[in-house]
């Protein structure tokens, strides 16, 4: 499936219209089943759907490993393309009612307070790594993920999250319209693909860092998270008592480094 859509449009440059045709990022609804029932809809650009799925059952504590999941399948009944079910291994417990009732509640209202932080690390203990890197590398990554978003050469629509090595090797970088999509599809990429655990790595989003976004690295196990905008108070708040180093406004040679900043080997202050 086409991850963009072509429309014509009328383009007004100062002086003179013209009629021309647009590419725009594809947006439509996903119904994520797991074992032939409902659990959540999300609005995503399709492809890279069994990715999506798996970083999202990953991040709702559901799965703990690629071995969890047996496999993936569209359903084409209703709308082909827009359901997939996930069939997990026997022995994996889903708590239907928890699930359901969290997932639909955070979506329709969103994630607040201090309570909810409370409820999500009684589950996910702080992150204890020794990761220590150079900034400069660190610096160096949004050119190389806004090199990789092709999607976002036509469509200039689109959030991007993408996974990075302690070298600064890329893994994996997804497009989204939805930035916590991009996110679970680069977690659940490396879910499927073994390429866990990813305590050693750096997540990059191509947009702010919000509370949703560190949960879900908190759950993947990912230490740093940088963010080429800014970051909620929620976020770093989050980020203080996870043990996550978070990173904001990721520009040019700047950076602003929120919380746990000793991961990162700054010359001439002490961190």
């Amino acid at each position: 499936m086409s991850d963009n859509r072509s429309f014509e449009v009328c383009k007004w440059d100062g002086q003179t219209a013209r009629s021309e045709p647009d590419e725009l990022a594809a947006e439509e609804p996903l119904e994520i089943r797991v074992r032939g029932r409902a659990v959540t809809v999300t609005m995503r650009t399709p492809g890279h759907d069994e990715e999506l799925a798996a970083g999202f059952l990953l991040t709702e504590g559901i799965v703990k490993s690629g071995r969890d999941i047996l496999r993936c399948e569209h359903c084409g009944k209703n709308e082909p393309g827009n359901v997939l079910n996930v069939l997990l291994a026997p022995e994996v417990y889903v708590d239907f009612d928890r699930l359901t009732r969290h997932v639909f509640a955070s979506s329709s209202c969103g994630l607040c307070g201090k309570a909810t932080i409370e409820a999500v690390q009684a589950n996910l203990p702080a992150i204890q790594s020794d990761l220590s890197l150079d900034p400069e590398m660190i610096a160096r990554l949004p050119d190389a993920m806004r090199n990789a978003q092709q999607t976002f050469d036509r469509t200039g629509g689109l959030h991007a999250a993408a996974i990075f090595d302690q070298r600064g090797k890329l893994i994996v970088l997804r497009e989204d319209v939805g930035r916590h999509n991009a996110v679970d599809k680069v977690i659940g990429h490396c879910l499927l693909s073994n390429h866990f655990p990813l305590d050693r790595h750096i997540l990059l989003v191509s947009g702010r860092s919000s509370f949703e976004i560190l949960q879900k690295s908190l759950a993947a196990r990912i230490p740093i998270v940088a963010a080429v905008s800014a970051p909620s108070s929620l976020a770093v708040e989050f980020a203080q008592r996870s043990g996550q180093t978070l990173i904001g406004f990721l520009r040019g040679r700047r950076m602003n480094v929120y919380s746990h900043p000793h991961r990162l080997r700054f010359s001439g202050i002490e961190v």
